[in-house]
C-alpha cells in the first residue's frame, strides 16, 4: 500500500469513529430526556386516584 491509500483509510476510520461517538452521545441525551419525563409523569398524582372505592359484598 502506498502512503495515499494509508492516509485515506486512516481518515475513513477516524470519521467512522467520530460518527459512532456522536450517535452514541445523541442516544444518551435522548435516554436522559425520556428518563426525566418519565420521572415527572410518575411524580404527578392521577386526578381520579383515591376518589372512589369499589366494594363488593
Amino acid at each position: 500500500m502506498d502512503i495515499a491509500a494509508l492516509s485515506i483509510s486512516l481518515n475513513q476510520a477516524t470519521l467512522s469513529q467520530s460518527v459512532g461517538i456522536a450517535l452514541s452521545k445523541k442516544v444518551m441525551e435522548n435516554a436522559q430526556q425520556n428518563q426525566s419525563q418519565l420521572l415527572k409523569m410518575m411524580e404527578a398524582p392521577h386526578p381520579n386516584l383515591g376518589k372512589s372505592i369499589d366494594i363488593k359484598a
